[in-house]
């Protein structure tokens, strides 16, 4: 399930053939000239909206740690994405305080409990991942990060996702712990699909991987024109192009 940033790159993506989407917070707040976690709620869900209305796939809405500390607020959030037409979301364990990175068990449980509720409660089962987000921010121990795991599979999400967690072995290790499909962040250097499958997962994301791609070719492109005053960038941009015409609609 690769991530967008924008609404072009979703139509990109849907026309390669991929059968859903999830939005990439990095991603978005750099198409905004921002650093990851300076997005609102308000901008996020609209974001996912306008993704969700551009493709004929279902789209997923990172949603942070759903913009709220407390279990109503996170709930309220989840009513929002649902009414923007996401057909997902994910609700992390992150606090966005680096002095106190992860919530505690209990409220973390409470939050992704509610959640749930607010997804399931409607007309629309809108698939809720729950993130454990120790890894990213110094809390590597794998026992608790499967605690947390069980904890929210028991609190009704429908998929569990440890970002951070690189080693195939830790990872099937989570995979026989819990009972829901899991979700792995992958990077360079991570096992290939067919090995990740092979393992046991259920589905994969790049995170902010291919607007960072997206961005590294820009970055060459420009420093090519400024530094050497050449255009070889253009090969590679008539790809872009015609992919675009072909996604778009045109020739």
């Amino acid at each position: 399930m690769p991530n967008p940033w924008d609404v072009g790159s979703a139509r990109l993506l849907e026309s390669l053939g991929f059968a859903a989407l999830a939005t990439t917070s990095s991603g978005f707040a750099a198409s905004l000239g921002r650093l990851d976690g300076s997005v609102t709620r308000d901008e996020a869900v609209a974001h996912g909206g306008a993704i969700a209305s551009a493709v004929g796939v279902p789209v997923s809405a990172d949603l942070e740690n759903c913009f709220a500390d407390e279990p109503d607020g996170v709930a309220a959030t989840v009513r929002m994405a649902l009414d923007a037409g996401l057909s997902g979301c994910s609700v992390e364990d992150y606090t966005r305080k680096p002095e106190d990175p992860i919530y505690e068990l209990g409220l973390a449980r409470e939050r992704v409990a509610a959640a749930a509720e607010a997804a399931h409660g409607g007309a629309v089962h809108l698939v809720l991942t729950a993130r454990a987000e120790g890894h990213l921010h110094g809390h590597n121990d794998l026992d608790a990060t499967i605690t947390r795991l069980q904890a929210y599979q028991e609190a009704g999400a429908d998929v569990l996702f440890a970002p951070g967690i690189w080693d195939l072995d830790d990872t099937r290790r989570v995979i026989s712990s819990v009972d829901l499909p899991v979700n792995v962040l992958v990077r360079a250097g991570s096992p290939v699909v067919s090995e990740l499958a092979a393992a046991g997962v259920a589905r994969i994301s790049v995170g902010g991987g291919f607007a960072w791609a997206a961005i590294a070719g820009l970055v060459e492109a420009g420093r090519e024109l400024l530094e050497s005053g050449t255009y070889g960038f253009s090969e590679r941009g008539s790809v872009g192009a015609a992919a675009v015409r072909k996604a778009f609609g045109a020739g």
